[in-house]
């Protein structure tokens, strides 16, 4: 690392500054499958950063925790992608690029309009019960996720029809027997 730190120097500030592509940068670190001398280098000083992760998440509880949160929400978020991609087994089927991406773009907005639509109906949710007397408290809300889907219906018919008002739907009442309003099953 000492002897190849002024080029790790050099190839930090060109990525910070965007005058190297990612493509030239791999091209450089390594030739032919092996490291080169600055790719050794680099790995070498990712080690550092690995191992000093790995002694603080063996002795600090609290960063154990953090990560183990952080995991719980990729994890969250995976789920509901898989259960979005259902079809094709949740397998990218076409051969070119451009499908693939496609394919990628169209599950991203799938999952982003469920990560709004649980956003805005939990807002609505929390509202009414704290009009409604019921302590909302941080800890509580610190627990709300909208990466949540047991209320979607992944398979069957879809409607896509203008709701008879603006805004959200009526929240349904817990207690009823699954039924909104007017009558229809959700």
């Amino acid at each position: 690392m000492r002897a190849h730190w002024g080029d790790m120097l050099r190839v930090a500030g060109s990525l910070t500054l965007g005058e190297v592509r990612g493509h030239d940068l791999i091209r450089m670190l390594s030739r032919d499958g092996k490291p080169t001398g600055l790719g050794d280098a680099f790995a070498h000083y990712g080690r550092i950063f690995k191992t000093l992760h790995l002694l603080q998440f063996v002795s600090d509880e609290g960063y154990r925790r953090m990560t183990g949160a952080q995991l719980n929400v990729t994890e969250a978020r995976h789920r509901l992608a898989r259960k979005i991609f259902f079809g094709q087994r949740g397998e990218l089927r076409q051969h070119y690029r451009e499908g693939m991406e496609d394919q990628l773009g169209a599950l991203g907005l799938a999952l982003n309009s469920v990560v709004l639509f649980n956003s805005l109906y939990i807002d609505a949710a929390v509202k009414q019960l704290a009009a409604d007397g019921f302590p909302v408290t941080d800890e509580l809300l610190a627990r709300l996720s909208p990466l949540q889907y047991d209320h979607i219906n992944f398979l069957g018919r879809y409607a896509f029809t203008r709701p008879p008002a603006p805004g959200l739907r009526r929240l349904r009442d817990p207690h009823s027997d699954n039924e909104t309003d007017d009558g229809e099953d959700e």
